[in-house]
C-alpha cells in the first residue's frame, strides 16, 4: 500500500543510512520540483526512512559531518533520531537498500522472506541502470501510481540481478571518524543511486 516505503540500513544509522534516507527524500522532492508539483507532497508518495543493525547509537542526532553534507546539499536533517532495526521495519518496507553486503546479509537473515527486495545501495543503482523502464507501469505523481512503479521496479531489479551477486565495490565505505571529504565521497556515491531511484519513480 502507499507509499512506497524505501528503508535504508547500516551498522550504526548515524552516518550512511540517515545521509540515504534524506538525500532520497531531497531527490524526490526535487523531481515533483522539476515536475510543477508540490514537493510538500514527496512524504505522501516516497516515505524513506532508516535504521541500523546495532543500538548503540539509539535516539542520537545523526553524526554532524553527514548532517552537513545532507544540509549542504540542500536537505534537512531536522527530527532524525537513530534506531536499531526491527523485523517490523523490514516487514513494512517496499525496497530496503543496505549500505554493505555484509548488512544485505543480515537484513536477509532476519527476514528471509525480504531478500526479493534487499539490496545493496550501489548493487541497486548498477541493476536500475539494465531495466526496462518501458515495461513499468506509467509514472504519475500521486501515491498508487508512485507504489505501483516502485513495486514493478523492484521486482525488475531483482529480476536482471538473478544470478549475480553484489561487488565488492557496491559497499558504501564506513565514513564513521573520518574527515568530510570522506563523507562527501559517500554522499556522492549515495546520491548515484538515489537520484536515479527518484528519476525512475517520477520520470
Amino acid at each position: 500500500m502507499p507509499p512506497f516505503t524505501v528503508l535504508h540500513v547500516c551498522m550504526g544509522n548515524i552516518c550512511r543510512s540517515p545521509m540515504a534516507e534524506r538525500l532520497l527524500a531531497l531527490a524526490v522532492r526535487e523531481r515533483l520540483t522539476r515536475r510543477a508539483e508540490d514537493p510538500a507532497r514527496a512524504e505522501e508518495l516516497v516515505h524513506s526512512h532508516s535504521a541500523g543493525t546495532g543500538g548503540w547509537h539509539a535516539g542520537e542526532e545523526m553524526n554532524p559531518p553527514a548532517a552537513r553534507q545532507v544540509t549542504g546539499r540542500g536537505g534537512d536533517v531536522e527530527g532524525f533520531a537513530a534506531r536499531k532495526l526491527r523485523s517490523d521495519h523490514i516487514d513494512a518496507a517496499d525496497l530496503v537498500l543496505t549500505a554493505t553486503a555484509d548488512q544485505q546479509e543480515y537484513v536477509v537473515a532476519l527476514r528471509p522472506d525480504a531478500a526479493a527486495r534487499t539490496f545493496v545501495l550501489g548493487e541497486f543503482g548498477r541493476l536500475l541502470a539494465a531495466v526496462d523502464a518501458a515495461g513499468l507501469p506509467p509514472g504519475d505523481a500521486n501515491p498508487e501510481a508512485v507504489y505501483a512503479r516502485g513495486v514493478a521496479l523492484v521486482a525488475a531489479a531483482h529480476d536482471v540481478r538473478l544470478g549475480a551477486s553484489a561487488l565488492p565495490t557496491d559497499d558504501l565505505d564506513d565514513p564513521w571518524g573520518r574527515g568530510d571529504q570522506c563523507f562527501s565521497r559517500v554522499a556522492d556515491e549515495i546520491e548515484e543511486t538515489v537520484h536515479p531511484l527518484a528519476g525512475a519513480l517520477l520520470p
